[in-house]
């Protein structure tokens, strides 16, 4: 059992999500940086999809009331066990994880993973739909799973940021906006807002205007999807975007530039560049 004294800004259980369900009208959610969560878990031995716990800007202090390996992946943060190595945390003991030196979420994952009720198939907490496991808070309580596997990895150096160049497909809807829209879309950097968070990164920037007027009908959304509101500033959906939405998408963000755009913070620079659908 592992016991949460403190939860920092935003923390939440995750996993990899509830695919397969959009047509019923649930998210798919699941880790935002979903191949640190993955890494994390092959670092303990673990199968890639146990869950494990997301912190946003970090700043957690976690009891063990019962010894466990832990690894941590994604934004690196100050800690006296380091990151990308698996590490023992013994009983009675608290580890303790400051802010990270960049980017936004950091993974912290315990060999056998977090082993709240799974409901519908995930443990993963949805902030859009509720479903899943409230979001953490000081007296949590989380339950350790059984371990599976070995511990075979001894130190896998974690990454640096990646730059933040989004390679973009276009459409579905980029017809609904004047010609020279996805060339001012890639023309400049866009800085991301602070309303931003699991549902989508919110961005300031040059307006897309568009070329059609009226309403569009609902129609199903992508993970990543930059859908753009009358505001003309566009929206890039995360994992908790919902399965459907009425305002054109103008792009797709390539699946491998995902992670980045999760490790973003308010106030940081993307660019996008556009790469033709084959």
């Amino acid at each position: 059992m592992i016991e949460v004294l403190a939860a920092g800004p935003y923390a939440t259980v995750q996993d990899l999500g509830r695919p397969g369900l959009a047509h019923l009208g649930v998210p798919r959610s699941g880790a935002a940086d979903a191949p640190s969560l993955r890494l994390a878990n092959r670092l303990l031995g673990n199968p890639e999809g146990l869950a494990g716990i997301e912190l946003t800007f970090g700043m957690a202090r976690l009891l063990f009331h019962d010894g466990a390996w832990v690894a941590l992946a994604g934004a690196p943060v100050d800690s006296a066990a380091g990151m990308g190595a698996p590490f023992w945390v013994a009983k009675g003991r608290e580890l303790r994880l400051g802010m990270p030196e960049w980017g936004l979420r950091t993974y912290v994952a315990v060999r056998g993973g977090i082993a709240v009720e799974p409901v519908l198939g995930s443990r993963s907490t949805d902030s859009l739909s509720g479903l899943g496991p409230e979001p953490l808070r000081a007296g949590t309580l989380l339950p350790v799973g059984r371990p599976e596997g070995v511990i075979s990895v001894d130190l896998a150096p974690p990454p640096g940021p990646r730059p933040a160049v989004l390679r973009v497909t276009p459409g579905p809807r980029d017809d609904w906006f004047v010609p020279d829209a996805l060339a001012g879309l890639c023309a400049r950097p866009y800085s991301v807002s602070q309303d931003s968070n699991r549902v989508g990164v919110r961005l300031s920037g040059a307006e897309l205007v568009r070329a059609k007027e009226g309403e569009l009908p609902s129609e199903g959304m992508v993970t990543g999807a930059i859908q753009v509101p009358p505001s003309g500033q566009p929206i890039v959906f995360l994992a908790d975007h919902p399965p459907t939405g009425g305002y054109p998408v103008i792009g797709v963000v390539r699946e491998a530039d995902l992670p980045v755009v999760a490790q973003l913070r308010p106030g940081d620079e993307l660019r996008f560049t556009v790469r033709p659908a084959r």
